[in-house]
């Protein structure tokens, strides 16, 4: 598996799990006073995230790509719905 599909598949897992965070974990914790999805999958994005920081790098070096690219892509995975843009983008 060539990495662009590689970085792909992470950036969309990890857009994913941080929707899945912010709009399903967190109300959960707030409204139901259920704090273990939170860390259930406060637990998984962070795992992912940090596999689509790597994967970003090793993207971007592979292709020769510009250091603000780099900064842009992880800019994009602090947003939600960034990364499928940033999917969309590298399509």
């Amino acid at each position: 598996m060539n990495t662009l599909k590689t970085f792909r598949y992470i950036a969309l897992a990890e857009g994913i799990s941080f929707l899945i965070l912010l709009f399903v974990a967190m109300p959960l914790k707030y409204y139901a006073n259920m704090p273990e999805p939170v860390k259930l999958f406060g637990m998984m994005h962070g795992v992912l995230f940090v596999l689509f920081i790597v994967f970003c790098l090793l993207y971007s070096i592979q292709e020769k790509k510009k250091l603000l690219w780099f900064f842009w892509a992880v800019l994009l995975s602090f947003l939600p719905f960034g990364t499928f843009y940033l999917d969309r983008k590298l399509r």
